[in-house]
């Protein structure tokens, strides 16, 4: 028996059903009297997919069974450029895991590939054609409006790279270069949408349709990001690990806002549903027992009216994860794609062959691979040849202290560098200055108008040799020896500051001890740390 045909405003309610904003409403519609619509989705292949990439998928689902045909682009280059959030050395392997990744997906959720095009960046970003429309894009886009574009996407620092600023009009020539009538994406994405609607044309391009996605809260109420292990739930977690991350997840009796696990349910869970299934909340007899709800309206207002708790609804939302990922994990239980996983997100300082640098190449410039200390100057005097340098010996712990030369002689006295506490940069290439060797970096916080310079301070309480680490990449292992050539002290420098208050953080991440103490700075707010 044939399937009924769809007419196009059914075909437009399947398109637009659980988006947050439609632009160009008409021009979808006009074209879906005519013939189906073409989409593309992009991701970038960074960090590894999780759970939240079900949102996407279910929505592309969507997109299949009213007729459109849809490509998925690996967007590859564009997640080097995204301040080289991916090493240029695990591109491919990256990409490959990704296209494994949602392949995994969609045949979960029972998405026929064969009506899918798959689509990797690089396959036409390196033609002559696109890098001359790069050119010409580059010839009318202001570096405000570039900048302003990238504002939610791209990773936003205070000396932002130029490839971060070529990034949206990448994303902007996709849409002519995939031959697509629109683009599909998360609401955090609308200003590249509007630059693209604004920027296309003056090349002589169309303008398409762009299709939003609402953000989804992660399980801390946040943005779910690759980035912050407790807001999401990895592709591969087992089910013990769904558990406990679903049992701490944020999920206040009664409230509807900014809630992860109702968000989870509306955008994954009901519109995977065929017609004749309900979502089922599990009870003990004793509270009610079973709840079968047909629609999500009828779950949230069941939450939101305390008839339904918290526990049980994250029991439900559990068995549905599982569920979906089940499948996932089956297809990565080959050794192949385990191989492929270890490679593509090989663990920060993991030794390779006791061959740390071959280890640390293909590594992300993240600031644990900074091997900081607390320290105590037991000794210190001027350099015999130069008064505006200091030659401290300084305990880290080791067997013995450490000889460092610091250009402190100029803001601190003698005396007050005497038996104090510093924060040491550890794992620089030893150099010499002024005929001695210099085995380490004092930190200190430091603003050229007036000249002022000051020692950083840890807490006072901290022990020499003790490990100061940065919020948010507390696990990761630091280099044995910064390699100068690679330039991972001056990249990571750029972003390491004092903020309003004189603590130190990079990114926005505090600088910590081990055991939780803030490093900071008496005088100097919002000064760079060097």
């Amino acid at each position: 028996m044939c399937e009924r045909q769809l007419s196009p405003d059914e075909k437009y309610h399947l398109i637009g059903r659980n988006l947050q904003e439609v632009l160009g409403e008409d021009k979808i519609k006009s074209i879906l009297k005519e013939r189906d619509l073409k989409i593309y989705w992009g991701t970038a292949t960074t960090g590894k997919p999780h759970v939240a990439y079900f949102v996407p998928m279910s929505k592309i689902a969507d997109f299949l069974r009213a007729g459109a045909e849809v490509t998925i682009l690996f967007a590859d280059l564009h997640a080097y450029l995204d301040n080289l959030k991916a090493p240029w050395e695990l591109l491919a392997l990256r990409t490959e895991y990704y296209e494994h990744s949602i392949k995994a997906i969609l045949r979960s959720i029972g998405v026929p590939l064969e009506k899918l095009k798959f689509v990797k960046g690089t396959e036409y970003q390196l033609s002559k054609e696109y890098t001359l429309d790069v050119y010409r894009l580059s010839s009318v886009v202001t570096e405000h409006d570039a900048k302003k574009a990238g504002a939610e996407v791209v990773k936003q620092v205070d000396h932002p790279l130029l490839s971060g600023l070529l990034y949206p009009g990448l994303q902007a020539l996709d849409e002519e270069y995939l031959k697509v009538d629109a683009q599909f994406g998360g609401v955090d994405q609308r200003k590249i949408f509007t630059f693209s609607e604004k920027y296309l044309p003056q090349l002589g391009y169309a303008k398409r349709a762009h299709l939003m996605n609402p953000m989804v809260p992660g399980l801390t109420g946040t943005k779910m990001s690759s980035s912050e292990e407790d807001s999401k739930i990895d592709l591969l977690d087992s089910p013990a690990n769904v558990k406990k991350k679903l049992r701490k997840a944020f999920c206040e009796p009664g409230n509807i806002e900014n809630n992860g696990i109702l968000s989870f349910v509306k955008h994954v869970v009901f519109p995977l549903l065929n017609e004749t299934e309900q979502f089922v909340v599990k009870r003990k007899a004793e509270d009610g027992g079973d709840v079968n709800f047909k629609t999500f309206d009828a779950l949230e207002k069941a939450f939101a009216d305390l008839a339904i708790h918290p526990t049980d609804l994250k029991s439900a939302v559990e068995a549905q994860i599982n569920r979906l990922l089940a499948p996932v994990i089956k297809e990565f239980e080959a050794p192949e794609l385990k191989k492929l996983l270890e490679n593509a997100y090989p663990q920060p300082g993991k030794q390779k062959g006791n061959n740390q640098a071959t280890a640390n190449n293909a590594d992300e410039i993240i600031p644990s691979r900074l091997d900081i200390r607390v320290g105590k100057v037991v000794r210190v005097e001027r350099h015999p040849n130069a008064d505006s340098l200091y030659v401290e010996q300084i305990d880290l712990g080791e067997a013995e202290p450490r000889t460092i030369v610091s250009g402190l002689g100029e803001f601190v006295t003698i005396e007050e560098m005497q038996n104090r506490l510093v924060v040491v940069l550890c794992n620089l290439k030893p150099v010499k200055i002024r005929g001695i060797e210099s085995k380490g970096m004092v930190l200190c916080a430091s603003v050229e108008t007036p000249r002022q310079v000051e020692p950083l301070l840890p807490p006072a309480d901290a022990i020499s040799g003790e490990k100061i680490v940065f919020e948010n990449y507390e696990d990761g292992s630091s280099d044995a020896l910064l390699n100068p050539k690679k330039k991972i002290w001056e990249k990571l420098q750029v972003d390491l500051k004092t903020n309003s208050d004189g603590f130190g953080h990079w990114q926005g991440n505090a600088m910590l001890t081990k055991s939780g103490g803030k490093i900071r700075s008496n005088a100097l707010a919002n000064a760079p740390i060097k």
